[in-house]
C-alpha cells in the first residue's frame, strides 16, 4: 500500500469520471462533482484525465506516504501542508515515502481533489472506481475513506514534471452571485408565466440540504402552477406528474416551492415535475457551491448550451498545449 489515512476528512471518497450507461437500471453516473478540476488534477501529475482520484468535502484529510509520489490538489482552495509546511493548489508537488499530506481550511469553493500519480488503485465495478456510496458501490469498499485504511496507488502512465501548475485564468474560481444556466425542460408549461419570469429573476441560495445526490436551493418565491385534472397515477400535488426518467442535472421543484438540480449520486426516475435541466458546462459548478451560497437560473437554448460545452472542453485543450 502506498498511502495511509491517518484522518479521513468530512466526506472523502475516491471518484474518477463517473460509470455511466446503467441509469436506466437505478444505477447513478456518481464521479467527481467537479469534473473539471478531476482532470485537471490528474494532467497535473501526468495521468489520463479520468483516473480515479480523492474528492474531498469542505474539510481535507491527513495522508501518510508510504512511497514517493507526485501530487496536485485541485478544485476548492483547501491549501496542502507537507509536513506542516504550506504548499500550492493547482500545482503538482513531490512527496517523499513516510512524509504527511494535510490541509489547512477551506478558503473557498466545496470540494478538493486530490490526484496523485499512477491514480488510486480500487477495483474497477461496472467500468469506474467512483464510488456511490448510497449502494456501497466501487470506490474503497463502496463508502467514504476512515482512519486506518490503506490506498494503493496505480502505475504511472507518464512523467509528471514537478512544479507544473496551471495558469490562473484556467482555474474556474466561485462567483458572488453563480450563474446557472438551464435548458427549459418539458414540463415548463405546468407553470404560469409570470410565476415563470419570478423563478428566473429571483435570486436563491444554497440549503443545507445539498450532496451528492442533489442542491437544494430556497428563497426565492414559489412557483403557480396552471390548473388541471391530475392525470392518472400523478398524485394530487400540482408538482406531481406520472412517474418519468430525470436526466442528470434536472431541476425538479417539489410542491412549487424550492428547486433541486440532481446531481451525481441522484436517482434516475420518479414522480415530480422537471422545469428544465443545468446545462453540463455549469454541473461543475454546482459541486462548488457552499451552502447560503448565491445562484441565479437563467434559461438559454441548446444553441447556447452546446456553445459552453465546446468553450469547457476548450480550456481542457489550452492546458495540452502548456
Amino acid at each position: 500500500m502506498a498511502i495511509k489515512v491517518i484522518k479521513p476528512g468530512l466526506a472523502t471518497t475516491v471518484q474518477d469520471l463517473g460509470r455511466p450507461g446503467y441509469y436506466d437500471i437505478g444505477i447513478p453516473l456518481s464521479g467527481a462533482m467537479d469534473r473539471y478540476a478531476l482532470c485537471v488534477g490528474n494532467w497535473l501529475v501526468g495521468n489520463t484525465e479520468g483516473a480515479a482520484a480523492l474528492e474531498c468535502v469542505f474539510m481535507g484529510p491527513e495522508l501518510q506516504f508510504t512511497t514517493d509520489a507526485i501530487v496536485a490538489v485541485t478544485g476548492a482552495e483547501l491549501p496542502p501542508k507537507l509536513d506542516g509546511a504550506p504548499l500550492s493548489t493547482w500545482q503538482a508537488f513531490e512527496v517523499k515515502a513516510g512524509q504527511t499530506l494535510s490541509f489547512d481550511f477551506l478558503k473557498r469553493g466545496a470540494r478538493a481533489y486530490v490526484a496523485v500519480a499512477g491514480g488510486i488503485d480500487v477495483p474497477v465495478v461496472l467500468g469506474s472506481r467512483s464510488t456511490y456510496v448510497l449502494g456501497a458501490l466501487g470506490g474503497f469498499e463502496g463508502r467514504a475513506l476512515k482512519a486506518d485504511d490503506e490506498l494503493a496507488i496505480g502505475a504511472t502512465q507518464a512523467p509528471a514534471k514537478l512544479g507544473r501548475s496551471v495558469p490562473t485564468e484556467l482555474r474556474r474560481g466561485t462567483q458572488p452571485i453563480a450563474l446557472l444556466r438551464m435548458v427549459p425542460g418539458l414540463y415548463q408549461h405546468r407553470i404560469k408565466p409570470d410565476s415563470l419570469e419570478g423563478f428566473f429573476a429571483d435570486s436563491w441560495k444554497v440549503a443545507p440540504e445539498a450532496d451528492r445526490i442533489g442542491y437544494r436551493f430556497r428563497g426565492g418565491k414559489p412557483l403557480a402552477f396552471v390548473e388541471r385534472e391530475p392525470p392518472f397515477g400523478a398524485g394530487s400535488d400540482p408538482s406531481n406528474i406520472v412517474d418519468s426518467c430525470y436526466p442528470y442535472g434536472s431541476i425538479q421543484v417539489p410542491g412549487g416551492t424550492e428547486p433541486i438540480v440532481l446531481h451525481r449520486d441522484a436517482v434516475s426516475g420518479g414522480g415530480y415535475f422537471m422545469l428544465g435541466t443545468v446545462i453540463s458546462a455549469d454541473m461543475d459548478l454546482i459541486g462548488q457551491l457552499q451552502p447560503h451560497a448565491k445562484i441565479q437560473f437563467q434559461a438559454v437554448t441548446m444553441d447556447n448550451a452546446l456553445a459552453a460545452r465546446k468553450e469547457r472542453q476548450a480550456m481542457l485543450d489550452a492546458l495540452r498545449d502548456i
